[in-house]
């Protein structure tokens, strides 16, 4: 093997006569399928017949064909060449006779450095319920048991209008802006941008004629609002004994409150575990120094490509229809696909490197739990599983994947998090005891600056 420059290696193969040999005696046997012999059946005729018949030409041009890629392929193992990309293969020697040569140019996964990943900091939102918040919180559950009164007064935003509403667009009624006697939340913006502020300063009785671009259209519509009634919310009175009489498992105002905080507290940490891989991700990407190698990118793409058009056939959903619907064209689903396949190349190439140099290694017991793990979430055995990797010739990649996730481990477990203010939020909080990854390693590893 002759390294090369741009990512690349030359891998020189010699394939010894004597073992090709039996290349060509393959070749022959496959020939012998295709080619009719007077008195012998399909696939029976000697190879001495059929050589004096079509020469060895043939057949050596066909063991050439078959036999390369799978000698490229040892010779790939042998010397861990970490393929992204088909390679271009030159046959050397023996097209003719005597041994094999060939030579083929392969493109490799670029190996990187990741400078300052161990004192990398991610800013998520804050797990700390602050006053304001709790408030509106608790005002909000207030409304659910307060009661509206009529008011003679001018609109005000969050007043309950009844209104009968018309729209019309060149004299033609629009589907669902027709109705009468809607009880509307002034505020919602629920029918236009604009809709509240016509409202809002009227009276009831008043009638109100505009035109504005309903929610989800481009071309305006006439709109002309009556307004039938106009309400204000009451709300109950907060103490300790309208919370005994209407809450029942709490007895006093700060039971509550604080009922409320710890749900808040926990929805909002939820919130942040959901999004906190792909946070720590994008923030180690943002570390990565060197554009992604383009053949990796394309192999990306299209796997991310073919999984959305299976999702899509699954599901019985008309990828036209889709784009359609959500205002894209194929070439703007297309190079937003391909900034996530950037991404994750790059992620790719980042989990790499930190599981070089935190020295993060796949051993057997690695492997027979992930085995397990797999066998589990596809109703097989782990010994089937783990035959079809080796089979496949997978189990580099197996191995690959599993580094991958300890370094992300690792990462999660030193990644400093703040909060929009700048301010520490503890690690021990957001992670818990039960956040979701592929690996649980809480192995004693020395952190390092850069891999």
């Amino acid at each position: 093997m002759e390294p090369l420059e741009g990512n690349k290696v030359k891998v020189y193969v010699e394939v010894d006569e004597t073992e090709f040999e039996r290349e060509i005696e393959a070749a022959f046997r496959a020939i012998a399928r295709e080619v009719k012999m007077p008195g012998f059946r399909n696939g029976k005729a000697p190879r001495k017949l059929l050589e004096a018949r079509i020469g060895i030409g043939p057949a050596r041009e066909q063991a050439l064909r078959d036999s390369i890629p799978s000698y490229l392929s040892k010779a790939v193992r042998e010397h861990d060449v970490d393929l992204v990309a088909t390679p271009s293969i030159e046959i050397t020697g023996g097209q003719e006779s005597g041994a094999v040569e060939f030579e083929a140019e392969c493109e490799v996964r670029p190996e990187i450095t990741v400078p300052g990943y161990g004192g990398l900091r991610v800013e998520i939102e804050a797990p700390s319920v602050d006053d304001e918040a709790l408030d509106e919180a608790v005002t909000a559950q207030l409304r659910g048991h307060g009661s509206l009164i009529d008011v003679d007064r001018p609109i005000e935003s969050g007043d309950f209008v009844t209104i009968d509403l018309s729209a019309t667009r060149d004299g033609e009624e629009l589907a669902g802006l027709n109705v009468e006697d809607w009880s509307y939340e002034v505020g919602k913006g629920w029918v236009t941008d604009d809709f509240d502020s016509h409202l809002e300063g009227a009276t009831s009785g008043a009638e109100l004629t505009f035109s504005s671009v309903p929610k989800g259209t481009e071309e305006p519509a006439d709109f002309t609002v009556r307004i039938t009634a106009v309400k204000s919310m009451t709300l109950p009175q907060l103490d300790d004994e309208w919370v005994a009489d209407n809450i029942g498992e709490f007895e006093t105002v700060a039971e509550w409150r604080a009922s409320i905080a710890e749900r808040l507290a926990e929805g909002r940490l939820n919130t942040i575990r959901q999004t906190l891989v792909q946070k720590v991700t994008d923030a180690l990407v943002g570390l990565v120094e060197i554009e992604a190698p383009e053949s990796m990118v394309e192999q990306e793409l299209q796997g991310r490509l073919q999984n959305l058009a299976r999702q899509f056939q699954a599901q019985g959903i008309d990828l036209s229809a889709w784009l359609s619907a959500t205002g894209q064209s194929t070439d703007d689903l297309i190079a937003n696909m391909r900034e996530q396949a950037d991404t994750a190349v790059k992620a790719d190439l980042a989990l790499r490197a930190i599981a070089v140099a935190e020295s993060m290694e796949a051993d057997g017991d690695d492997l027979d739990l992930e085995y397990q793990r797999m066998a589990m979430q596809f109703n097989d055995t782990p010994d089937r599983v783990r035959k079809a990797y080796e089979s496949n010739d997978a189990v580099a990649d197996l191995i690959a994947s599993i580094r991958k996730s300890k370094a992300l481990d690792w990462l999660l477990h030193h990644v400093e998090f703040v909060d929009p203010q700048g301010n520490a939020v503890d690690s021990d909080l957001v992670l818990g005891h039960d956040h979701d990854h592929d690996e649980d390693n809480d192995d004693d590893v020395v952190e390092g600056d850069e891999a």
